[in-house]
């Protein structure tokens, strides 16, 4: 059976070393005087060395006790700096976060939150990275990352090794301020019939959605010119060569960047196409309090640019941010 040194031990034996007294450590350590007289006892008992060495009413450290106290106070010092480390990762400070979103909500919204949520969190160390959606997909089931922003898939694969929470939001029509259609309130998709379409590439979800409301509604789908993502797009929409059908998100960004005046408004659709995102975490990686603590605020951070965004669809509205 084998015997460690442990906490006690050790830190009634560097407070005799301090203070040369048994009294004056029990004081200090507000314990009793015998309760440290067993402390070093144990200890003397454990290590087969004698530590003090006592003279009268004084007590005198033996050449072994000085060695000890210096490696006992470094054990100490690092002990208290990881009980405070510790204490600041439950309460969602300190540690570190790692995570990823998907190009459009990494350009401003996403890295926009983490700095603001992290203001009073100096000793977090930040690893923050802009993927595909499936990238992030890869590096959430390899538990790399704290959690992920990317695209909802149609379909859920319950063989995966990361959960996905779906988060769902109306799209709204991005118009160049001189369009006709920039006069209404709301914009229907009959409206658009035959109107030049800035796209996401074909096969994306909103692509597909896009273009079975224009099926369904029998109106005339013209693509004029497709991207990967939608900012690229309000280019476009900006020299007046064609209107888009966005997600909120990419809407809120272009709102943002724009400032007030600028030659691209957004107003809501009356049909409602959904655009769908997925925040993805990963399934065997617990997550620190940290980043619990930054995924709720991401949480409530969308629902207030969701709710905000429609409100600035409005004519006469303008951007709080």
């Amino acid at each position: 059976m084998y015997f460690y040194m442990n906490v006690p031990q050790l830190s009634a034996f560097c407070e005799v070393m301090k203070t040369g007294s048994i009294s004056q450590a029990a004081r200090n350590l507000g314990r009793t005087q015998p309760a440290v007289s067993l402390s070093i006892k144990s200890l003397e008992e454990l290590l087969n060395v004698k530590l003090f060495m006592r003279e009268g009413r004084s007590l005198h450290p033996a050449p072994e006790a000085q060695y000890l106290f210096a490696e006992a106070q470094m054990i100490l010092e690092r002990l208290n700096v990881v009980q405070g480390t510790m204490k600041m990762l439950s309460l969602g400070q300190g540690g570190a976060l790692n995570v990823a979103a998907m190009p459009g909500p990494s350009t401003l919204v996403f890295p926009r939150f983490i700095a603001q949520a992290t203001l009073d969190n100096s000793n977090v160390q930040i690893s923050l990275s802009s993927r595909s959606s499936q990238q992030i997909r890869e590096m959430v089931g390899a538990q790399t990352l704290d959690f992920g922003f990317a695209d909802a898939v149609e379909q859920l694969d319950p063989s995966a090794l990361y959960a996905e929470e779906r988060v769902t939001a109306p799209c709204l029509c991005a118009l160049p301020r001189q369009h006709p259609l920039a006069r209404q309130d709301v914009v229907s998709v009959a409206d658009l019939d035959g109107v030049p379409q800035g796209t996401l590439h074909k096969g994306h979800p909103l692509f597909e959605r896009v273009q079975r409301a224009f099926v369904e509604h029998d109106v005339a789908f013209v693509r004029k010119v497709d991207s990967q993502i939608v900012l690229p797009l309000m280019q476009f929409v900006q020299q007046g060569q064609c209107v888009v059908i966005c997600d909120p998100l990419s809407a809120f960004t272009q709102i943002t960047m724009q400032g007030g005046g600028a030659d691209i408004v957004f107003r809501p659709i009356r049909e409602e196409i959904l655009y769908d995102y997925a925040i993805l975490s990963p399934r065997y990686r617990p997550m620190s309090q940290t980043a619990q603590h930054i995924l709720s605020g991401w949480r409530l951070h969308l629902a207030e640019i969701f709710a905000e965004v429609q409100d600035l669809a409005y004519p006469g509205q303008t951007a709080s941010v």
